[in-house]
């Protein structure tokens, strides 16, 4: 088997079922595809939807229940039943190109120094892209186009979870996700993607190619600012339990700049664009602060 695609669900039945039918329209051989739904314990008719794709397609499509939450559960569990010399992730949510299959493959197998290789997400808003949105920030919504052309990805940048693809292999040398990391449930808990790559690096090259591009569907409840500044939360805390700094001088840190980000808040008031820039990093740091003094053991 030459690629494995990974989708891993979790109450998004309708969803799932369009992200595997985009996989079946590939232009890649369909005999080197398989696709694994790692169902994680949804409550939806998620299994009935997928079971009736399985019927239709025999073996292409297999069906397996993670009883664990937690993406990075799922994403392992994934990885330990792939079959295929290459492992794609597709979000459930996610549509994927014709073509997304067959130009992932020719990265990989353009030079067997590549570990993992990412492609381009655009945005299927479900409602009208806010306009209020700081333009650093719009890769929270897992939006990325990094390059018109192939290229490496040097370090920090890195392909989005929506649509990441890893050489199976890697996984010979270095452990998966992290499953301190990663959402459960309704948390938004992240950064399990950058962890795990900054590690692959170690040994192998990331590239980005603009042709494996998917396309990916942002709700509507996603586009107000309560669950922007929630995401940005919970990237703070992310960060933090990935680093696993606990020490004073962290706490400090993020106490200080917190502090500077509510006094210059206080400033630009009305200015919207500038007070919602020094928002967005009060509700960092807020998070940051959570993730070491609760999720590091302080409290």
């Amino acid at each position: 088997m030459k690629v494995t695609v990974a989708i891993c669900t979790h109450n998004r039945a309708k969803d799932t079922g369009e992200a595997i039918e985009s996989v079946l329209a590939q232009s890649f051989d369909r005999e080197q595809i398989e696709i694994v739904v790692i169902d994680n314990r949804s409550t939806d008719n998620t299994a009935e939807v997928v079971g009736a794709l399985a019927k239709l397609h025999g073996s292409r499509v297999r069906y397996i229940l993670e009883s664990k939450l937690g993406l990075s559960v799922a994403r392992n569990r994934a990885i330990r039943e792939a079959k295929g010399e290459y492992i794609l992730f597709l979000d459930d949510d996610a549509l994927a190109s014709a073509g997304w299959v067959q130009h992932i493959v020719e990265m990989f197998e353009s030079n067997p120094a590549i570990g993992c290789v990412g492609g381009r997400i655009d945005p299927i808003w479900e409602a009208a892209e806010p306009d209020w949105i700081p333009e650093e920030h719009r890769s929270v919504f897992t939006i990325l186009d990094y390059a018109d052309t192939v290229k490496e990805m040097p370090a920090p940048a890195i392909p989005y979870g929506a649509n990441v693809a890893f050489r199976a292999s890697v996984f010979q040398h270095f452990k998966p996700f992290r499953e301190d990391l990663g959402r459960v449930g309704t948390n938004l808990l992240s950064s399990e993607e950058s962890e795990l790559i900054a590690r692959i690096r170690e040994r192998y090259t990331v590239f980005y190619t603009p042709f494996a591009s998917v396309q990916h569907k942002i709700a509507k409840e996603r586009t107000t600012k309560k669950w922007f500044l929630k995401r940005i939360f919970w990237q703070g805390v992310s960060d933090a339990v990935k680093r696993q700094d606990r020490s004073l001088f962290a706490i400090v840190k993020h106490v200080i700049r917190m502090v500077q980000a509510i006094g210059t808040s206080l400033l630009s008031i009305f200015n919207f664009k500038r007070f919602i820039r020094q928002v967005v990093k009060i509700c960092y740091r807020n998070g940051s602060l959570v993730g070491i003094l609760r999720y590091n053991g302080r409290g």
